[in-house]
């Protein structure tokens, strides 16, 4: 697979088994709806992604590169770029997640190549919009469009989505020079190491050592790719991984509390119900009533 993603998690998108697969995440501060409960670890979704941002600032970051996005601006996300979104400061913003395919509209049209000639470009990973460019701005009118309609849905809902996706792809394929195609960068490829490490072992206990050997680095160096990659320490974002396994199992399954806590590494309960309650404003026995609750 493309860029390592199999050794991340894949954030599938929650309307992949309805007739319209499209998902619009409304993200206030640290609150989601649908709920969301917004763990700092790098993911990959199959599904574009735009984003754009009501009021203060978002931070995008991929294995190469953090982009801020503030107030009206936007960013595009491509199909499985690993990456994570985090805000600085008190924040709104509205994801917009989709299959690629709404775009081909029908099989064999030739509106795919102009899909896949940015989708399938690595290169192409993320693409902010700003408020300074006259298309950028034209971009940015129709995310508003579409904030709008999810606001106020209507019977023709659906359309007026499909007709707007469009007109954004349109917009944004017809001036957007698309990059040639390169290898990954040594940085990219060292994070990767590192975080597959994190996904195989985070069940065992790990050092800094152990984390900064997977990639063949010094423990210096590896805490200073954790900070200019990821803006974070080696440690923060262990515990945040955990905290997002941990939380997929408390929804997913019957396991005790205690055993879950253990499964991903915690090996105090106090130190797990803490750390759990810090992050989402839940014990873990009220986050599995709140998640299993219709």
């Amino acid at each position: 697979m493309e860029n390592g993603k199999e050794d991340f998690i894949n954030s599938v998108n929650l309307n992949i088994n309805t007739d319209f697969p499209y998902l619009v995440l409304d993200v206030i501060n640290d609150k989601s709806y649908p709920r969301n409960p917004g763990f700092q670890v790098m993911h990959w979704h199959e599904d574009l992604q735009f984003i754009y941002v009501l009021n203060g600032i978002i931070e995008v970051r991929t294995l190469d590169n953090a982009i801020r996005v503030q107030a009206g601006e936007a960013i595009f996300i491509n199909k499985n770029v690993v990456h994570m979104v985090s805000r600085l400061g008190d924040c709104h913003y509205n994801s917009f997640i989709f299959p690629a395919y709404f775009l081909e509209f029908y099989p064999g049209s030739p509106a795919k190549i102009f899909v896949e000639n940015i989708t399938a470009n690595e290169q192409l990973s993320v693409f902010r919009f700003s408020s300074l460019v006259d298309w950028h701005k034209d971009m940015t009118v129709i995310l508003q469009q579409l904030v709008e309609i999810e606001r106020n849905k209507t019977a023709f809902y659906a359309y007026e989505v499909l007709v707007r996706l469009s007109a954004l792809w349109l917009i944004m394929r017809k001036n957007i020079t698309i990059p040639p195609e390169g290898k990954e960068s040594v940085v990219n490829l060292r994070m990767q190491k590192i975080l597959r490490y994190i996904e195989e072992h985070y069940a065992e206990d790990i050092t800094l050592a152990d984390l900064s050997k997977s990639a063949n680095i010094s423990k210096s160096e590896c805490s200073r790719r954790f900070k200019l990659s990821l803006n974070t320490t080696p440690y923060k974002y262990l515990t945040e991984y955990r905290l997002s396994m941990a939380a997929q199992l408390l929804k997913t399954t019957i396991e005790p509390v205690g055993n879950i806590a253990a499964s991903v590494g915690f090996r105090q309960m106090s130190h797990f119900g803490k750390c759990f309650r810090e992050k989402t404003g839940y014990s873990p026995k009220a986050y599995r009533e709140m998640e299993n609750t219709p």
